[in-house]
Formats: structure tokens, C-alpha cells, sequence
């Protein structure tokens, strides 16, 4: 059988444009594939990414307006009075506090604390201050301590406005031992000359023998889920050191720009929470989790201070609490022109000293006098006038001194994080 043949006449005048079609394609396919052009890229725009939608409030600048620090100050059992005693020595209108009593002291502390300072004209006036309610347990060896100042910080930066939830600039953790050395206007004024996005935190990455005590073991700390302190346990296993990021440690006590802790809080490159699951199997982590922060977010690594804004006396090589202060350590502390100090014991007659020569109050129950005072006599700080008006004083320029010296080319790029 004879293969069927199909013959299909063309139409010749087809031929030529179809030639010049095809030459033409192929000219176009050679020059796409060897001469760049300027069309849009296939790489996904950076609006895509959540951590480009996710970023820190920017801070004002310096100068722009007086800035408002936001102060986490906390006690324990039996500091009820104490920690209302620090509050007043560094109250201010501007200011925003949160006072926790760890969950150690009993309930009545609290309430007798916040309905007592509800009762202060100046304070209820300004409302300002709030105590946290629902207690924390915190045990300074775990983690528990880092959970509470996040929770301050959060609560902080979420509550309505007039209660702390916008428009402060630095966050200052205090305990009911510390005292301030200077006054409000004096610290206001100096921090507002500089930059908002300064973070004040002691710190360094040559962690030395806490390699071996502090980051190789593991731990549970049962303050995480038990009511009652009680110690750590141990775990017999060892660690390595993590690789994804440095260690950093340093002081528990620091002044953080609200960028940081906003970051701390939201987390949107996941590494303050990948640091945090770190810690909280670490001794003393206060010791280090907002150290490793800072110091390995590229965006923070190179606002720091090293220094934590205390005068602190302790052994060589130092033991896990410093000593406590007395009037024999006055002048040390002074000379030293921090604009806080710890540790004091309730009530010891070195805070007489400094209420009286450093802070011009007349009795502890009397906030520290300020250009926000606007009452009469010994009255004077018991009416709120102009907060925005600051009358500094010595301790400005002694704080001036140590900002300055803390800024210099010397001291400040050679010791940030490394």
C-alpha cells in the first residue's frame, strides 16, 4: 500500500515576512541575552519582608524637646517603705514609674503602696506612677528579673498616654536599694544635649570565667512557676557556647533608649527572642541578656555607653553583691559623678545626708524639690506648676563631667561593643 502524500499549496507572499519575523525574534532573543537593560529586577521589594515593616520609633533629636525618662524601680519583701522613699527622691511630673513589688511581698504591701501614693496630691495630680498588681516572683540568679523588666518596659510602652504608653525616651531600671545623687532637672537637663538613641549599659564580650559558671551549665529557675523562692537547679549536662551570636555580660543596672527596648518588646528580626530562650537557663541572666542584645543588633551595636550610670563599691575580684554604702563612702560617691548609687540599707543616715546636701529635701516624704514646684514655704513642691521648667544645680555638672568624659573620643567608639 502507497503512502498517502498530503500536498499543501503555500501562498509565496507569506514568505518574505515570515523570514523577517523570525530574523527579527532572533535578533531580539541575542541582544536580551547579551546587553543589559534597565527592566524592573525579580527580587522581591524589601516592603514584603516583615522586618522592614516592624522598626523602632525613631528618637527625636537632641534639643528637640526635653526628653522623659521612664524608671522600672523594685523591691521585695519588708521594701514597701523604701521603694516609696526612692520614688520621691527622684520624682518628677515628666517622668513616668512603674514600682514592682515581686511577688516575696504580701499583697497588702501592694495595695497599702498604691492607695498611699493615690493619696499624694503631687503624684495623683500628675498620674504618673503606677505599681504592678499582679506580681512577679523574681529571683536575681534566673531569668525571672529580665521577665519583669520586659514586663515593665511592655506595659510601659502599651499603656494610655497619660500613663506611660507614648513619649518617653530612656528606660532606667532601679532597685529599692539604689539612690539618686543628683536631681531630676539636674539628669533631665544634661540628657536632653544628647543623642535620644544612646543606651547606657555597662558591658563586655570577654566573659572570662563566666564562660565556665555561668554559660557551659544549665539551669531551671523554679521562680518561673513555683510561688515560694527557692534556688536553681542544676542540670548535669553542659552546653557549648552558642555560635549564632556573641556573649556579652556586664551590669544588671542600665538606661536604655526607648528604640532598644521597642525592639527588645516586638522583636521583629526574632533575636531578642532567640536570646531570651538562651537566658533563661543561664545564672544571672540580667547579667547579660540585654548586653547580648544590643550587641549583636546592627542597628544598636554602636549606641552604646559602657557604663551603667552607678557608683557601686565592690571586692577584687568582685562577689555577687557589692557592698553595702554608708556615710564613710559619701564622698567616694560624689566624686565619683554618677547619678546613682547602690547599695544602701532602708533608712541608713547616709540618705539623711544625701536628702539634705544633694537633693534639698527636708523630710523623706517630701519629692525632690525642682523648677515644677510651684507651692509655698515648706509647701513648696505640694502644687505642680510648669513642668517643662528645670533649675540644675551642682549635680548637673558633675553628671555633665561624666556624660562628657563617657563621650570622648578615648572612652566612647573604643568601648562599644567588640
Amino acid at each position: 500500500m502507497k503512502p498517502i502524500v498530503l500536498s499543501v499549496a503555500v501562498d509565496r507572499r507569506w514568505l518574505l515576512p515570515l523570514a523577517a519575523g523570525s530574523a527579527l525574534s532572533l535578533f531580539l532573543l541575542v541582544l536580551l541575552t547579551t546587553v543589559p537593560f534597565p527592566f524592573p529586577s525579580a527580587s522581591p521589594s524589601r516592603t514584603l519582608f516583615v522586618e522592614h515593616k516592624l522598626a523602632p520609633t525613631p528618637p527625636s533629636a537632641a534639643g528637640d524637646s526635653l526628653p522623659r525618662i521612664a524608671y522600672l524601680i523594685s523591691g521585695s519583701a519588708r521594701d514597701a517603705s523604701a521603694l516609696r522613699r526612692v520614688l520621691l527622691a527622684l520624682y518628677h511630673p515628666r517622668n513616668l514609674y512603674i514600682l514592682h513589688l515581686d511577688a516575696e511581698a504580701p499583697d497588702a504591701d501592694r495595695r497599702d503602696l498604691a492607695a498611699g501614693l493615690a493619696a499624694h496630691p503631687v503624684i495623683a495630680a500628675a498620674g504618673n506612677v503606677r505599681v504592678v498588681e499582679r506580681a512577679n516572683l523574681v529571683t536575681y540568679r534566673g531569668p525571672t528579673m529580665v521577665a519583669s523588666t520586659l514586663h515593665a518596659a511592655a506595659a510601659l510602652l502599651w499603656g494610655p498616654a497619660g500613663a506611660g504608653g507614648s513619649d518617653w525616651d530612656w528606660f532606667i531600671n532601679l532597685s529599692a536599694s539604689d539612690y539618686p545623687l543628683v536631681t531630676q532637672d539636674d539628669l533631665i537637663h544634661v540628657f536632653s544635649k544628647l543623642p535620644r538613641d544612646l543606651n547606657f549599659i555597662d558591658h563586655t564580650s570577654n566573659i572570662g570565667w563566666k564562660e565556665f559558671q555561668r554559660a557551659k551549665p544549665v539551669i531551671i529557675d523554679p521562680g518561673l512557676y513555683m510561688k515560694k523562692k527557692a534556688d536553681v537547679f542544676w542540670i548535669p549536662q553542659r552546653r557549648s557556647v552558642p555560635t549564632a551570636f556573641k556573649l556579652f555580660t556586664g551590669s544588671a543596672w542600665m538606661a536604655l533608649s526607648r528604640s532598644l527596648v521597642e525592639y527588645s518588646i516586638w522583636g521583629w528580626d526574632n533575636l531578642p527572642r532567640t536570646v531570651l530562650m538562651y537566658y533563661s537557663n543561664f545564672i544571672s541572666s540580667p547579667e547579660g541578656y540585654f548586653h547580648t542584645v544590643v550587641c549583636n543588633a546592627e542597628e544598636f551595636r554602636n549606641t552604646t555607653v559602657n557604663h551603667d550610670l552607678h557608683y557601686i563599691s565592690w571586692d577584687n575580684p568582685p562577689k555577687q553583691h557589692p557592698h553595702y554604702l554608708t556615710l564613710e563612702d559619701l564622698d567616694r560617691m560624689v566624686a565619683s559623678d554618677a547619678p546613682f548609687a547602690r547599695k544602701f540599707h532602708a533608712d541608713d543616715p547616709v540618705l539623711d545626708k544625701i536628702d539634705a546636701e544633694i537633693l534639698s529635701r527636708t523630710t523623706p516624704e517630701m519629692p525632690t524639690p525642682g523648677g515644677w514646684c510651684a507651692g509655698n514655704g515648706s509647701d513648696l513642691c505640694s502644687v505642680i506648676g510648669n513642668a517643662s521648667v528645670l533649675r540644675p544645680g551642682r549635680g548637673a555638672v558633675r553628671l555633665q563631667r561624666l556624660v562628657s568624659a563617657l563621650l570622648s573620643e578615648e572612652k566612647f567608639h573604643p568601648r562599644q561593643c567588640k
